[in-house]
């Protein structure tokens, strides 16, 4: 059947969404990070150490967020960095930045479809954690197939209940906490620093990332906000902020209720601080328990979000089969970009049990896999920026990073800090990022790069 006659080749999406929904999903995309995952971190550099760790990823955050919003808004298109970089380095850039950002956003999904499955498994030990986390796949993306505007609305009412019981959270610790406990053995498991408690600083920035992994996913949603230009940049900003004081406060309030090091090697580290403090039976606890599932709903909810409209400009670029830039004209969605990625972290799913690089299944790779793609799209875009304020001036900047050139430099040279310690202690699992990107390439290489076609920005309809 010809484009002209299929019933699903609108490749434009409906605007609709407000800088509240905006900030929504930005803060969803991330706030899973909140509740597990991050501990580990003190497993490698002590709860001292790993201050350290997160206050330099988090500068690396804030630099990077209120530079990006300048790419953002001067070129709201939704395949977000690969845009950015498309328009600054031409098609090899857009590869690079596009490609790197699936990793990112394809394999962090699956990670938490298996951490609801085995949070369910827990309460409900008759379900198979694997058949919980497919059921999650083909309920939110049956929900992202539906339309932006109901999925946003249902991203910003979980958001909402993720942040009140993180904030339950620390209120019904706070009575219990102790500074005491929080530096006790802080320096990687010593009273004192030492060149183990460097060692450890760096080793923990994975952990440290996951605070703030996926927040800029929020820029894939550029063409169907409204005014993009004045909602992208409260998104941001406001979110940035909302995530920094969250990853805080939940961090210093759980290692001061006890015995920290308890908790650093768990996947429920907030309900087992609550315990110590109100005991296993209390009704706050089980209130934490029930609740906390919607902060791993609504970062898996938004992934989603973030993943499809990823695939769909990359497709729409020429870089991947056209299908997959098609728009559902009822609901205004790029649904089979949703479907694709989905069939991947479905497949991920099943494959959780294979052992690769050393004794670690593949699950507790994935979400290395994904910050390798993170930090490289970071690279990329702060790259774009200078790259596109030397090449041209002219171009409309309805937000200009501040404290240019100081900001983007300190969120570029923390990236690189990041992209070598990852290397340095996770070098298998880079080697697995470079051969998918190899691979990546072939693909493009050899059957797209043909049907590129320059990008015409400025086309789409940007309302005023």
């Amino acid at each position: 059947m010809s484009d002209e006659k299929s019933t699903s080749t609108t490749t434009t999406l409906k605007r609709s969404l407000g800088s509240f929904q905006l900030w929504g999903i930005a803060v969803g995309l991330v706030i899973s990070g909140e509740y597990f995952g991050w501990s580990y971190g003190w497993a490698s550099a002590g709860t001292l150490g790993f201050l350290v760790t997160t206050g330099f990823v988090a500068l690396m955050y804030l630099t990077f967020i209120f530079s990006f919003t300048e790419l953002s808004t001067s070129i709201p298109r939704a395949g977000g960095p690969f845009e950015y970089a498309y328009r600054a380095f031409g098609s090899m850039g857009g590869f690079l930045g596009g490609f790197s950002t699936l990793v990112e956003f394809v394999f962090a999904p699956p990670a938490i479809a298996m951490s609801i499955g085995a949070y369910l498994n827990v309460q409900i030990p008759e379900l198979d954690p694997h058949w919980v986390a497919v059921a999650c796949y083909v309920i939110f993306m049956a929900l992202n197939v539906a339309g932006v505007s109901t999925a946003a609305t249902f991203e910003l009412i979980v958001t909402l209940l993720a942040i009140f019981e993180l904030c339950v959270f620390m209120g019904v610790v706070a009575p219990g906490f102790e500074w005491s406990n929080f530096v006790h053995n802080g320096w990687a498991g010593s009273e004192t620093f030492s060149m183990g408690s460097f060692s450890g600083i760096f080793a923990a920035i994975p952990f440290a990332i996951w605070f703030f992994l996926a927040i800029e996913g929020a820029s894939m949603s550029a063409e169907e906000a409204i005014n993009p230009k004045k909602t992208i940049p409260k998104a941001f900003t406001f979110g940035i902020i909302t995530l920094v004081i969250l990853a805080l406060g939940v961090m210093i309030f759980a290692g001061g209720v006890g015995d920290w090091s308890k908790l650093a090697n768990i996947n429920d580290p907030l309900p087992q601080a609550m315990k110590i403090i109100v005991g296993a039976k209390s009704g706050w606890l089980h209130m934490l328990v029930g609740l906390g599932l919607f902060g791993l709903v609504a970062s898996f909810h938004g992934i989603i979000m973030g993943y499809s409209r990823q695939i769909f400009a990359v497709s729409r670029a020429g870089y991947l089969p056209k299908k997959l830039s098609d728009v559902n004209k009822k609901f205004s969605t790029p649904h089979w970009a949703i479907l694709a990625g989905g069939v991947i972290g479905i497949l991920a799913i099943f494959s959780d049990k294979l052992v690769v690089f050393g004794n670690q299944p593949l699950t507790a790779n994935i979400v290395t896999l994904s910050v390798f793609g993170s930090i490289t799209m970071y690279i990329v875009s702060m790259l774009s920026l200078f790259r596109l304020r030397r090449t041209q001036p002219d171009m409309e900047r309805p937000f200009k990073a501040p404290f240019y050139p100081v900001f983007p430099i300190i969120s570029l040279v923390c990236s690189l800090v990041c992209f070598a310690a990852m290397i340095y202690y996770n070098f298998s699992l880079f080697v697995a990022f470079i051969v998918m990107m190899l691979l990546s390439f072939g693909y493009y290489f050899f059957f797209r790069r043909v049907n590129i076609k320059k990008i015409k920005y400025g086309t789409l309809p940007i309302e005023k």
